[in-house]
């Protein structure tokens, strides 16, 4: 990891420390708009899995859904720029997606992300290429609607992370669960990293 992306992390990580050191209460705005300032942030543990899952395709085309503050696209960013793959990032609010380009900016890694705003769903439904590596992480009754619009478009040996998926629990995430492992062509586990992560492979064999 060169300077310029572990600089910029850094500022994320401080910045997730004094939000997690603050009690749990839910801002205004959120998803039905506003100025939600809470990252709600995959820790570096995930990050680093996804960065070393996502540098194991060549040239890949990386689905983000949910860029948020854009943490965790600048661990998939990396991974793009050294397979030679980009990173397709979307998100619902666009003042969220303005401070991931700028920080993309800051971290070196701005070349290697496409940034896209409005319905996950719908954009999904856009898409022309074949998706190598998918990242769930939005608002969890969009997961499986999600997984209905990305699984036709899924390259073989595609990954697909799904994060939150031990903690909260919430019956949407179990939901998603169940639909993945249920896919044709589909081999999933869930591993105890961050608050939970389903790993899914598509075709693996």
């Amino acid at each position: 990891m060169d300077e310029k992306l572990s600089a910029v992390l850094d500022l994320y990580h401080e910045r997730m420390r004094a939000e997690r050191s603050q009690p749990r209460t839910e801002p205004p705005g959120g998803r039905d708009g506003g100025q939600d300032q809470r990252m709600r942030a995959i820790g570096p543990d995930t990050g680093q899995l996804m960065n070393i899952l996502a540098r194991s395709l060549d040239k890949p085309t990386i689905l983000e859904l949910g860029t948020s503050f854009g943490y965790s696209g600048l661990w998939l960013a990396d991974a793009a720029r050294s397979t030679g793959g980009k990173l397709i990032t979307m998100e619902l609010h666009g003042y969220k997606s303005a401070y991931a380009r700028e920080m993309a900016e800051k971290a070196g890694l701005a070349n290697y992300i496409d940034h896209r705003v409005g319905d996950a769903v719908q954009m999904i439904g856009d898409l022309t290429e074949p998706l190598d590596f998918v990242f769930v992480d939005l608002w969890k009754d969009l997961y499986v609607p999600c997984l209905e619009a990305f699984y036709p478009k899924l390259a073989p040996g595609a990954i697909i992370v799904a994060d939150n998926m031990i903690r909260p629990g919430t019956e949407d995430v179990k939901k998603y669960s169940r639909a993945i492992r249920a896919k044709p062509d589909i081999s999933s586990v869930l591993l105890p990293v961050g608050t939970g992560i389903e790993v899914s492979r598509f075709k693996a064999d």
